[in-house]
């Protein structure tokens, strides 16, 4: 399969689908060595559903078996990605753990992700609802859009780099 992910004249467009995973007052985020945190998940492969693709990446890279519960938001970001102009289409699901045993309850344990063929470690943190205010993630409205759960699928535009 291959992803949703197009270079070209300095600028990428890509595909993602991410997971909100949340167990008590805790979210899991995961956060690349190099960047800020964001909900798991990653690029859509082409003829995969957003729901498949969710399903997958919970599977390759935390090794867990996740059910999608629903579509919670679509983004529509524009940011800079290394030194390119980055247009990228987001859906954001609500999922549940199959078995809770499958990813310990607490703290940070380290996944493995794949861009493009290469293989990066991806660290996982479970981070109290609370303090979503506090660290650097994506969307950075993060905790208002958590708040707005019970308002159907939300559309969000989000702007970083005025040059998209």
């Amino acid at each position: 399969m291959s992803d949703i992910l197009f270079h070209g004249d300095g600028r990428i467009f890509s595909c993602r689908a991410a997971g909100i995973l949340i167990r008590g007052d805790k979210i899991l985020l995961q956060k690349p060595l190099n960047d800020a945190h964001a909900f798991p998940g990653g690029h859509v492969s082409f003829g995969e559903t957003g729901a498949e693709t969710i399903i997958r990446e919970f599977r390759e890279e935390s090794g867990a078996d996740i059910e999608v519960e629903g579509l919670k938001w679509i983004e529509e970001n524009f940011f800079t990605w290394g030194d390119k102009s980055c247009h990228q289409i987001c859906l954001t699901y609500l999922v549940k753990l199959k078995d809770t045993a499958q990813i310990p309850a607490d703290g940070r344990f380290i996944g493995r992700e794949y861009i493009e063929g290469d293989e990066n470690a991806v660290y996982f943190h479970w981070i109290s609802l609370d303090e979503l205010r506090n660290i650097e993630i994506y969307p950075p409205n993060t905790t208002e859009l958590l708040n707005r759960a019970d308002d159907g699928v939300l559309h969000i535009l989000y702007r970083e780099d005025a040059h998209a």
